[in-house]
């Protein structure tokens, strides 16, 4: 605000800045579902049989392999 009356480049008034975006208010905290670092809790699931596994904390699921068929398995 080069005036200091509130006008700007054109995007970047009030109302546009980080904190008035999608994730306000959902009480995901932090980081949210199934992104890394989404906490010890939840199972890990292989993308190409369904099998699931108990995510174990500090084993990235993206580490481990599915136990029946070998694919690289997901957090859900």
């Amino acid at each position: 605000m080069p005036r200091g009356d509130g006008t700007g480049p054109s995007g970047q008034g009030p109302g546009t800045g980080r904190g008035m975006g999608r994730g306000m208010g959902r009480g995901m905290g932090r980081m949210g579902g199934s992104r890394p670092g989404a906490g010890p809790s939840g199972d890990c699931v292989c993308p190409g049989c369904g099998t699931r596994i108990s995510h174990q904390a500090g084993a990235p699921c993206y580490e481990l392999s599915c136990p029946k068929c070998g694919v690289k398995m997901v957090r859900e």
